[in-house]
């Protein structure tokens, strides 16, 4: 066998491997998401293939994913009823901004972006958005009919698990063979297609008539529908918001996964490549019938565990899923127990709270980003990507308050007054040098000399450098001799420039 049709196989085979995963998922995510369960089909559909045309790293799979999934709701559950058409429109739209958002970031080289969102916001909307995904599934695990009363996810969580009379036996006995399936498959072997095999049990045991419970009840069968002219144009002011915050964080999960995969295989990858790929794959959604979507870390384990060789087996994957659509009214008698129960089952591993704990020994300020994103995210849901906002808002605040930090050591020997400023002396902080001399010439009226040693210095913008030659300047004028030592090489040619020209520049 040749070269070529190795890797081809290779590629088939994981692909293949993929979809049988990703079917059950798209359903499950696409009810998560507020979405009929054809959506996520069609989301699971195109968008892969068009995003392997694009795609950096070989074994990125791109579809429904939770994250995103719940992103969604967020912003589309307080404007329209989950499930209708105008939600489903709106879901449209909110594709199309992401696909564009990511698509213009691509074209504009910004994947360096990818880099700059917070990891301690992150550290606190991650576990915080896994207990909204996984208690919006509990009541639908447990067979409980009634209606909430609370519109939070973890308190209407709370009330299911206290309520034990609304539980459905067969919808419990439902989740828990679901969740031996997925979870006892995973311990004997990593690629075990316990998705599949727990959603083949269920619709087996549904359409035999020993199901009492809720099943999905309707999948339309064939192809995704055309569906740009369905979108609601007027609407994409409103969603702007949702859709950058949905771009830039759902693309972290992607990034992550590339950058991970290209590290262990010592190969090299594209964060501006995989913006393109992802932005390509929602435009796709959003032109056919999908929802938002986005990487997915562990249908990307299973391509690449399965011997994906080129990123064409997301194709693959894709064409599996597009070639299932005419058939997937046979998924019509799953119990929408087992879905959810798929759902709490994928997210229990994004559920880290040791990193948060950790974080307050090794820094407050960083803690408090996380914890508060976290707090943020769940008191207010659904609209999670307000939470995002939050953390965005708190990482800004600690960063500036670090850099308005400028801490100056004051040394005297000899007469010789030593300053060693820490931090960055800018615009907001080169006050702090000038106080300091005024400080040292009130209390050592005997010093004869200045030195500041600038070795500290992270850098030197213009404004710090004016103040710096004032400060010179200054003691000079009080009858010490003055110098300054130790520049920052980034910040030497702006500085010695400011500090030898003979022009005033105040």
């Amino acid at each position: 066998m040749t070269a070529w049709r190795r890797t081809a196989l290779r590629d088939v085979v994981a692909g293949l491997s993929v979809a049988m995963v990703g079917i059950p998922q798209s359903l499950a995510y696409a009810e998560l998401a507020g979405m009929p369960p054809v959506v996520g089909l069609y989301a699971g559909a195109l968008p892969p293939l068009v995003a392997a045309v694009f795609a950096s790293s070989p074994y990125l799979q791109t579809g429904p994913v939770a994250v995103t999934a719940l992103l969604t709701f967020g912003a589309l559950s307080t404007v329209a009823v989950p499930g209708s058409p105008s939600y489903v429109g709106l879901g449209l739209a909110l594709a199309l901004l992401v696909g564009a958002v990511r698509v213009l970031l691509g074209l504009l080289r910004a994947g360096w972006l990818a880099y700059l969102m917070s990891q301690p916001m992150l550290l606190g909307f991650v576990p915080a958005a896994a207990l909204l995904i996984a208690g919006s599934q509990l009541p639908k695990a447990l067979g409980v009919t009634a209606p909430a009363p609370f519109g939070n996810e973890i308190l209407d969580a709370g009330w299911a698990l206290a309520a034990p009379d609304r539980w459905a036996n067969a919808a419990v006995v439902a989740s828990l063979a679901t969740a031996v399936i997925v979870l006892g498959g995973r311990r004997l072997h990593a690629l075990f297609p316990g998705v599949l095999v727990a959603v083949v049990a269920g619709v087996a045991v549904s359409a035999a008539g020993l199901y009492p419970g809720a099943t999905v009840a309707s999948i339309p069968t064939g192809l995704p529908p055309f569906t740009l002219t369905a979108i609601p144009w007027a609407a994409l002011p409103s969603l702007a918001l949702s859709g950058v915050l949905i771009a830039l964080v759902g693309f972290t999960e992607a990034a992550s996964i590339s950058r991970r995969f290209a590290a262990e295989d010592r190969t090299r990858w594209s964060a501006d490549r995989e913006f393109i790929s992802q932005g390509a794959a929602n435009l796709t959604a959003a032109a056919f019938g999908g929802m938002p979507c986005g990487g997915s870390f562990s249908r990307s384990s299973v391509n690449r565990m399965s011997g994906a060789a080129t990123r064409f087996a997301g194709g693959v994957t894709g064409l599996a899923v597009l070639a299932f659509l005419p058939f997937a009214s046979v998924l019509e008698p799953l119990p929408t127990a087992v879905l959810g129960t798929i759902v709490v089952v994928a997210v229990v591993n994004l559920m880290r709270f040791g990193p948060l704990l950790t974080l307050w020994r090794v820094s407050v300020p960083q803690a408090i980003v996380a914890w508060g994103t976290f707090l943020a995210t769940i008191l207010l849901a659904p609209r999670v990507d307000l939470g995002v906002v939050v953390g965005i808002g708190l990482s800004l605040l600690v960063f500036l308050a670090r850099m308005l930090q400028l801490d100056v050591d004051t040394e005297v020997e000899d007469g010789v007054i030593t300053f060693r400023p820490r931090g960055v002396l800018w615009f907001g902080t080169a006050q702090e040098l000038d106080r300091a001399l005024l400080d040292a010439l009130a209390e050592h009226t005997d010093a004869t000399a200045l030195v500041i040693d600038l070795e500290r210095l992270g850098r030197i913008d213009t404004t710090g450098a004016l103040v710096l030659r004032s400060v010179l300047d200054q003691a000079r004028a009080a009858g010490l001799t003055a110098e300054a030592r130790g520049i920052p090489p980034q910040s030497e040619d702006l500085t010695r420039r400011v500090l030898t020209s003979r022009s005033s520049l105040a």
